[in-house]
């Protein structure tokens, strides 16, 4: 769950990267400026092509990281925390339906898209509630080629955990992209040994070549509790071409086994959303997204943050996007992604990457989660003793420090040096301002995303994209200052 529409305030003290901004819009406007420059950069693209490296103006980047963006999940505390509480399987489950829909809305104005977390990228940040107990949330980008972003959430005194990994996977779609969010989440109510397998619907930037470019999550997603035998499975409605309206749901949550339908759901994800006795007939609110307000986490200030860490890391470009500086965003985010690529070369082919607070998902059910939380954290321990194993793992707090983190080296773009002439790369892409395609592999022979394996009663897999054609490099002049960049099409 990292993408929705967008209600946002500031939240106090918390340590975010998202402006204040309150909108009911999900769209963007293109100037006649920023048209042409999105016009000629995407020209060479083929339908259907993996979307590579291509160079687009900071009105369509997110100032956060993807790490940090799926915190949109576990911003509701009001639908997450009594979850476990409730007594009754049915209604349970209906509620855990409530709290899965309700972080959808929970994005910036218009059409954007968070920056790729590179490889070994952390990101940690906590909630303080209003009960006075606390969510614990730690993550990282544990593959970059292809894409996957693990995380950990805890509220021990509320007996929840979750572990997820999210892999995005972008394809050119003619005058849309669209971003296919495989991977799963599986959260657990440990009072009462239940798991809720979770995925996710796809999104859209529509628009991308002429008129305004709109934001849509399309397809469906399921929310399946193998112990009660219950499931949901959730059509996010596209708009049709004649008919129908944006953002609208539908389905209905039924017994896995038998297949009969218990509840039907209605209404609009970034609004008021319903649900449906159907052995009653009563319909009631399930929950209005057009007041929520999200519960930002906080996270420790930069000066405690280690290079790596995701707001320390993209601090300049984050800086360089919320003032609309196109070349500062571009200088910055390209000096990272240079950094990148050079350790990977000097990594060399072949290596395997092994991240610093994950490790191999153990074989199972749970399997294609692909990575969980590297350390043990006692569920059946105290509160106190639990928070203590999750402080061990990562520092999350204000004030703490951790050996692992504390020995990170600063990046030469962190301490104001460019890279040596002679560890530039040559590939085209060093000039990206975003790369939708995940380009910088760690090593010349990248894996191939993993399938995830579809949960029992999901739907047939999602739309097959059009056939991806080739082409060689386009060199183009930049239309705002002339110089000269190279574009090269994903399969190229």
């Amino acid at each position: 769950m990292v993408l929705g529409h967008g209600h946002r305030k500031s939240m106090g003290s918390a340590r975010s990267s998202m402006d204040g901004t309150e909108t009911d819009e999900d769209e963007t406007v293109v100037s006649s400026e920023q048209g042409n420059v999105l016009t000629h950069i995407i020209s060479q693209l083929r339908p259907g092509a993996e979307l590579s490296r291509v160079t687009l103006p900071t009105f369509i980047l997110e100032p956060r990281s993807m790490l940090e963006r799926i915190t949109n999940f576990m911003a509701h505390p009001d639908t997450l925390l009594p979850l476990p509480t409730i007594d009754d399987p049915v209604q349970r489950f209906v509620a855990v339906t409530k709290f899965y829909l309700s972080g959808w809305h929970i994005k910036p104005a218009g059409v954007k898209k968070p920056l790729n977390p590179i490889l070994g990228e952390t990101f940690t940040g906590y909630w303080d509630y209003a009960d006075g107990t606390r969510g614990y949330y730690i993550s990282e980008q544990t593959s970059h080629h292809p894409p996957k972003s693990s995380y950990f959430f805890l509220a021990p005194e509320h007996h929840i955990r979750i572990d997820g990994t999210l892999k995005p996977r972008s394809k050119f779609l003619g005058n849309s992209v669209g971003s296919f969010m495989e991977g799963i989440a599986v959260m657990r109510f440990q009072n009462r040994n239940e798991r809720y397998f979770i995925t996710q619907p796809n999104m859209y930037a529509r628009g991308i070549l002429f008129g305004k470019m709109k934001y849509e999550l399309g397809d469906h997603a399921v929310v399946r509790c193998p112990e009660t035998g219950l499931e949901v499975d959730i059509e996010f409605k596209v708009k049709g071409w004649v008919g129908g309206s944006y953002n609208a749901i539908g389905g209905f949550i039924k017994e896995t086994k038998s297949g009969k339908n218990l509840f039907e759901l209605s209404g609009y994800w970034n609004g008021e959303m319903y649900v449906k006795d159907l052995a009653t007939g009563k319909k009631e609110l399930l929950f209005d997204a057009t007041h929520a307000k999200p519960h930002i986490p906080k996270a420790r200030p930069l000066e405690e943050q280690a290079p790596r860490e995701s707001q320390k890391l993209w601090d300049a470009t984050n800086r360089a996007i919320k003032k609309s500086d196109h070349r500062g965003a571009t200088d910055a985010k390209t000096a990272i992604e240079e950094e990148q690529r050079r350790e990977a070369a000097e990594r060399g082919e072949g290596h395997v990457w092994q991240p610093k607070l994950f490790k191999a998902a153990p074989p199972g059910d749970e399997e294609n989660l692909d990575w969980i939380i590297a350390a043990h954290v006692d569920s059946q321990a105290p509160p106190e003793k639990q928070i203590e194993q999750v402080l061990a793992i990562a520092p999350v707090l204000p004030g703490q420090h951790h050996a692992t983190f504390a020995a990170e080296k600063a990046l030469p773009s962190q301490q104001g040096k460019e890279l040596p002439p002679q560890d530039r790369p040559q590939a085209s892409g060093a000039n990206d301002l975003i790369d939708f395609g995940q380009n910088d592999g760690t090593s010349a022979t990248p894996s191939q995303p993993t399938k995830t394996a579809q949960p029992s009663g999901a739907p047939p897999g999602l739309q097959a994209p059009l056939v991806p054609s080739t082409s060689n490099k386009v060199y183009r002049s930049d239309s705002l200052d002339g110089n000269e960049e190279a574009f090269v099409d994903a399969e190229s």
